[in-house]
């Protein structure tokens, strides 16, 4: 009988994406910023001193500290409040371009790579729209339907869908090369109970990363959009709009324009950051 028999072997735990994110320091930062950030849209009702809209000629450009936070803007509204309800809708119109855009890129994607007759006509399409920047499309919904939230959020989730497609067409196409996807294919298993059972769950690491990268991104252009005011409309508290219309105080009250901008920054630098750092959380061949 060997020294070995009888010992139990154990092959020891790889440590949850969590876990790694929370190892590295600025990822643990960003995802600190990302998760207050949405804790703070969602409940900005309950946590907004005042309301958002709320007029008072009284404390026009009122400076940060005292009463007022944050201070106030030009028509004497609390910055802080506007600023809770700004991140509200700013992140919302992110969510939904992504979310409408994500979807459509992604089924676009899997059926390149699936079906291959079509694959070519559609990744042609997707060059074609890719030629097209985002701001562009903002322009001509805006003049089509009117500037305003919808229009943003069509246009951003536009330009999405092509950029998603490529991203689930690459991982699809990995993926259908796997042995276990034609041992499913000899088994008889339908097109529909493949594609959702088995290739998509493998192909969800690189489609979530992108996507956490991509939603930094459609803040900024979101914000950029409603900036030139294609987006939300006054009164409406939004950040781009926020930082558009502190452009004429911005030599007397710098703080109505300075700080919705920082705030759009700190929040898609976390996004990329987190992006980043789930990319080499979500990749074995980085695990250590």
């Amino acid at each position: 009988m060997s020294a070995t028999a009888g010992t139990e072997i154990t092959v020891p735990r790889r440590p949850s994406t969590l876990r790694l994110l929370l190892r590295e320091p600025a990822a643990a930062i960003s995802l600190v910023i990302v998760a207050l950030s949405i804790l703070g849209a969602v409940f900005a009702p309950w946590l907004a001193p005042r309301d958002p809209y709320e007029t008072d000629l009284m404390a026009i450009m009122q400076p940060p500290g005292g009463e007022y936070w944050l201070g106030t803007d030009g028509q004497g509204r609390d910055m802080l409040s506007r600023m809770l309800y700004g991140l509200q809708v700013t992140l919302g119109m992110g969510a939904l371009s992504l979310l409408f855009g994500g979807v459509v890129g992604v089924l676009v994607g899997f059926a390149a790579a699936y079906y291959r007759r079509i694959d070519n006509l559609l990744m042609r399409l997707m060059d074609i729209l890719l030629s097209f920047p985002a701001i562009l499309f903002g322009l001509a919904i805006a003049a089509i339907f009117g500037p305003g939230i919808p229009a943003v959020v069509i246009a951003l989730a536009v330009a999405t869908v092509p950029l998603m497609a490529r991203i689930a067409r690459g991982a699809a196409i990995t993926v259908m090369g796997l042995d276990y996807i034609e041992a499913a294919r000899a088994q008889g298993m339908g097109d529909a109970r493949l594609i959702w059972r088995h290739m998509a769950p493998n192909c969800l690491s690189p489609i979530l990363v992108f996507a956490t990268l991509r939603f930094g991104q459609v803040i900024l252009l979101g914000s950029a959009l409603s900036f030139l005011g294609l987006g939300a409309q006054a009164p409406v508290a939004e950040l781009g709009a926020m930082a558009s219309q502190g452009r004429t105080f911005l030599f007397f009250a710098p703080h109505i324009s300075v700080l919705p901008c920082l705030a759009i920054f700190i929040v898609v630098l976390a996004f990329n950051l987190l992006g980043d750092a789930l990319r080499d959380a979500l990749d074995p061949r980085l695990r250590v």
